[in-house]
């Protein structure tokens, strides 16, 4: 059987962005799209409307709560998904790419795929230095506490639907990514990554454009890692 390959898309204020990603997700390969309106002020809804995407509100901001709503809109439905995926809207990274984080689950039945930007291509300044060391410090204390290797915490990612589930997901805001891959690897899950390509990314962003943004999600990352060991 065909599996079922459905994505979820968390939007803030991503009207200018969100249409250029929708368009670049292979129509062949997914099932649905549903962006996650996570109480944008501008047209975020419209624009993912118009280009054929299912869309959900959340008004309650923080990335994992927009990422949980799209879960809990899958969750409901009579036939679930074999395979959810993640990425962002703000076209930083490249949906053409995600038949290849798919492929390890349908070919290798890995349960866990993370694009990894570290093993990719980046634009120069794509990534901030923030980011950059942030990654690092994130995913050399998982392999210490965890012992498993991992080289980002990327946002674009695929994972079977039934595991997710077991995971129990429920960070709400800059710890989502950190405490999916915490969670599989102390369930012993099937986990591994493969490069993706990254670039700028259309406006600006909400989290490491800021300092303030970026010290809140580098303390979460952490308090996230140190708390489900």
């Amino acid at each position: 059987m065909t599996p079922v390959i459905v994505v979820v898309i968390p939007a803030f204020n991503e009207e200018n962005a969100i249409g250029e990603v929708l368009k670049e997700i292979p129509a062949n390969v997914v099932s649905e799209i549903v962006v996650v309106d996570n109480n944008s002020e501008d047209d975020t809804a419209d624009a993912a409307s118009k280009n054929g995407a299912t869309v959900l509100f959340e008004n309650r901001q923080g990335y994992g709560y927009a990422c949980l709503k799209g879960i809990g809109y899958f969750e409901k439905m009579d036939i679930k998904p074999d395979i959810i995926v993640f990425l962002d809207a703000d076209h930083s990274d490249y949906p053409e790419e995600l038949p290849s984080i798919v492929k390890p689950i349908l070919e290798n039945d890995c349960d866990l795929v993370i694009g990894s930007r570290k093993l990719g291509v980046r634009e120069k300044g794509s990534m901030t230095p923030q980011q950059v060391f942030g990654n690092w410090l994130a995913t050399s204390l998982i392999k210490i506490f965890y012992g498993i290797r991992f080289t980002d915490l990327g946002p674009f990612r695929a994972i079977k639907f039934d595991k997710l589930l077991q995971l129990q997901m429920a960070d709400k805001t800059y710890g989502w990514t950190v405490e999916m891959q915490v969670k599989a690897a102390k369930m012993k899950m099937k986990c591994c990554e493969i490069p993706v390509n990254y670039r700028h990314r259309i406006g600006f962003s909400k989290v490491s454009g800021t300092l303030t943004g970026s010290m809140k999600a580098g303390f979460k990352i952490l308090f996230t890692i140190f708390r489900n060991i």
